[in-house]
């Protein structure tokens, strides 16, 4: 496999997408107001970022629209509301899971809609169901990706099993996830170059979204980047599910790429994520979430933990153990 440069080089391929309304919706339950969504547009068009994912495509008959801010829906007219025509070189985004979203009705052609790029979630079981909705959305003229969820708690055959389906389907990027912050930066120098392998060829590109239970996901996302993984997602101020996900801050400083640009991601920091804090958001490493990560588990034990503010770390660690 031939490299595509190194960490000092600029490469044109690059694309950096914010996660932040969609995994930091997972900590709030999608309740943001309407100016702190204009405010991180208007700071992902600034700063140059690729791609802004707004939150999800979820279905309205499985969950209730009241339990909800709007950003789990992703209406179209309330995009339509904060970018109006989205004449930036910013793309928006919007992420659809395998069996969570009525896609063949919420999803219009990509002419009616203010979205540009499709993210199908899957797990690789539910492989079938995500290519379906991939040529879906490709018929209505989105970009798509597919993003491989809980990719440490596969068999590496199964993978190479699911990259040859997604290479013969027209989606534009895959997505390796570290869904639990499970895994170290040699296991995904190894898992990239196993995507890459298939992708490369297929004339598609690979992506990294890590999590940052064992504080690992910067070092994971520049470690991808480092051997061509090309597609990259970060959050501000790592807000996202439990422990978070790579600082998209620390992500554009790293870079050093003139087109990003690092000053209007801290400003909108310290305004308005700090602010999110203040109000009693919480998100980011601590010791449960270590564990499950240790231990390759979802994080959900370890969310439930931390909101009932238990600090008995080995009698969590030993429950982890009993279950695994």
């Amino acid at each position: 496999m031939e490299l595509k440069g190194n960490l000092l080089s600029v490469r044109s391929d690059v694309r950096v997408l914010d996660a932040t309304i969609r995994d930091g919706g997972l900590v709030n339950d999608f309740f943001f107001t309407d100016e702190f969504i204009r405010d991180l547009y208007r700071t992902n068009v600034k700063a140059g970022v690729d791609y802004m994912e707004f939150g999800y495509k979820a279905s309205k008959a499985l969950f209730n629209p009241a339990e909800f801010g709007k950003w789990k829906f992703c209406n179209d007219d309330d995009i339509r509301a904060i970018v109006g025509d989205n004449d930036t070189h910013t793309k928006i985004s919007v992420m659809a899971d395998v069996g969570r979203c009525d896609y063949e009705t919420d999803i219009l052609p990509r002419d009616e809609s203010p979205i540009d790029m499709i993210r199908v979630a899957t797990y690789i079981n539910t492989i079938p169901e995500a290519l379906a909705m991939i040529e879906d959305a490709d018929r209505k003229g989105y970009e798509t990706t597919c993003n491989i969820m809980a990719i440490s708690n596969c068999k590496e055959s199964d993978i190479k099993f699911t990259l040859d389906a997604l290479a013969d389907s027209p989606v534009q990027a895959v997505y390796l996830v570290d869904s639990y912050g499970a895994l170290y930066p040699e296991e995904i120098r190894r898992l990239a170059a196993v995507y890459m392998e298939v992708m490369d060829k297929a004339g598609k590109a690979t992506g990294i979204h890590a999590h940052n239970n064992q504080q690992c996901a910067f070092a994971n996302t520049i470690e991808a980047l480092s051997i061509g993984v090309s597609y990259l997602d970060g959050t501000l101020s790592g807000m996202g599910r439990g422990a978070g996900n790579c600082a998209l801050e620390g992500l554009i400083g790293f870079l050093k790429n003139p087109r990003y640009q690092l000053d209007p991601l801290l400003r909108f920091i310290q305004k308005d994520i700090l602010a999110l804090k203040q109000k009693g958001c919480v998100w980011g490493y601590d010791i449960p979430y270590m564990l499950t990560g240790l231990l390759d588990q979802h994080p959900r034990t370890a969310i439930a933990a931390t909101k009932a503010n238990d600090t008995n770390y080995a009698a969590f660690y030993q429950m982890l153990l009993d279950r695994d």
